[in-house]
């Protein structure tokens, strides 16, 4: 029986010929990260176990992105914690505030990761690099810890789950409807421990930016890791940045799925997921039936907060305003792709439109800060969860869409599409 290209890059870490699902391995990785929230665990486990040394400085990234500019003393405290310990440990790819971005938008960004990787990370959408042809998993504090001090971690090796996508996605249609559309039909334990593959012509379809916003929810299914095939898009992503090919893992014709699932892009509409599960999708065309008001929008996140991102919503916002009962809250995802903003005169259109830009954290996402929602409010995002009180108050609620979704709804007042603009007459 053949292997997936998840085994055949677990297989290859492990120095082993083939590995099967549900086998214990360990590998070697080539790269280790952690966060202001997760890596102070990890550092205080480094510590408790005794090391003197991180097994490779390269090796090792830490982003402070989650409460940055520091929201409080104990939120200071945490980041000063990871700067010492990465001053203390010469650490190469550390970013200070000013020269950080949202983690999983920085690593690609910055040419830390190249196809056939094995990266972990102590954060559940470390799964964001499978977009280019890498394994990338999400790991607790304690498994962080002893991988910086070893360079190698323990796994289970997933079965998975191939999803073969055909055809060309509609107008408005991006790779967050996609898999919006996908946890809608699998539901969000549909992969529980597996590993999403996506294959298929449909994927020469899609840009960069769709793959790592799929790759990124592939754990808002439950799965262990999503990965598209390193073709010449990914490979030529890698070379301009990390400057080295890597190594493309196609998976063998005889390879063992769970399941397959053939999803047509022509037929995935605009997709909006609703509260309180990313699972619980609409059709655009039913939430806009329903007159949904909000409160808040957010463009931005791990998720959608890249250049890609960012023009799609200026496009819908160019020449038009917010509605006056609506905050919305711009969230480039890295320094660079603010600063693309400013040159491109995107950042003229946001605030034009009249939306409050921030830095490159992740702000509101996790109810971290920079947005938070009180008591009965609404707000639609483009981030990767909506779970009870995951952007504020218990009470308030959260809609998963993507940045055109997020734009049009911010100027319309309501959770709609771009056509539905033009079809009230919200004009520029």
């Amino acid at each position: 029986m053949g292997m997936t290209m998840t085994q055949k890059i677990l297989a290859a870490h492990a120095g082993l010929q083939e590995v099967r699902a549900g086998q214990l391995i360990e590998c070697r990785i080539d790269l280790a990260l952690g966060n202001d929230i997760t890596a102070p665990l990890a550092i205080n486990e480094f510590e408790r176990m005794g090391a003197e040394k991180v097994f490779d400085r390269d090796r090792i990234a830490l982003v402070p992105d989650h409460f940055v500019p520091n929201k409080d003393i104990a939120s200071a405290a945490q980041a000063k914690q990871m700067r010492n310990f990465a001053h203390k440990h010469c650490i190469t790819h550390y970013f200070e505030l000013g020269r950080m971005g949202i983690e999983h938008a920085l690593l690609p960004e910055q040419g830390l990761v190249a196809p056939g990787d094995l990266i972990i990370g102590a954060d559940s959408h470390t799964c964001t690099y499978g977009a280019l042809g890498a394994f990338s998993t999400g790991v607790g504090s304690t498994d962080l810890a002893a991988a910086m001090a070893t360079g190698k971690a323990w796994f289970k090796v997933p079965p998975a789950i191939r999803f073969e996508l055909t055809g060309k996605p509609g107008p408005y249609v991006s790779g967050k409807d996609i898999i919006l559309h996908i946890i809608g039909m699998i539901g969000v334990d549909g992969a529980r421990y597996a590993s999403m593959e996506f294959t298929g012509e449909g994927i020469a379809e899609l840009t960069m930016e769709d793959r790592l916003c799929m790759a990124n929810m592939a754990i808002e299914a439950g799965a262990k890791n999503g990965i598209f095939p390193a073709d010449t898009l990914a490979t030529q992503y890698a070379l301009e940045r990390a400057h080295r090919p890597g190594t493309a893992y196609a998976a063998d014709e005889d390879a063992e799925y769970l399941e397959t699932h053939v999803i047509d892009l022509a037929k995935v509409p605009p997709t909006v997921s609703f509260p309180h599960l990313p699972d619980n999708t609409r059709t655009i065309r039913e939430a806009e039936a329903l007159r949904i008001t909000i409160d808040q929008a957010v463009i931005g996140s791990c998720t959608n907060g890249r250049i890609e991102d960012m023009r799609a919503a200026a496009a819908i916002l160019k020449g038009r305003k917010v509605h006056e009962n609506v905050r919305l809250i711009v969230i480039p995802a890295t320094q660079k792709i603010w600063q693309q903003c400013v040159h491109e005169g995107l950042m003229d259109i946001f605030v034009d439109a009249g939306a409050a830009v921030s830095t490159p954290p992740c702000g509101p996402c996790l109810g971290g800060h920079m947005g938070i929602l009180a008591e009965g409010e609404r707000a639609v995002a483009t981030t990767n969860r909506n779970f009870v009180g995951r952007m504020g108050h218990t009470k308030s609620e959260v809609y998963l869409a993507s940045p055109v979704v997020a734009a049009a709804s911010a100027v319309a007042g309501i959770i709609c599409g771009p056509e539905y603009l033009s079809k009230e007459g919200a004009a520029k």
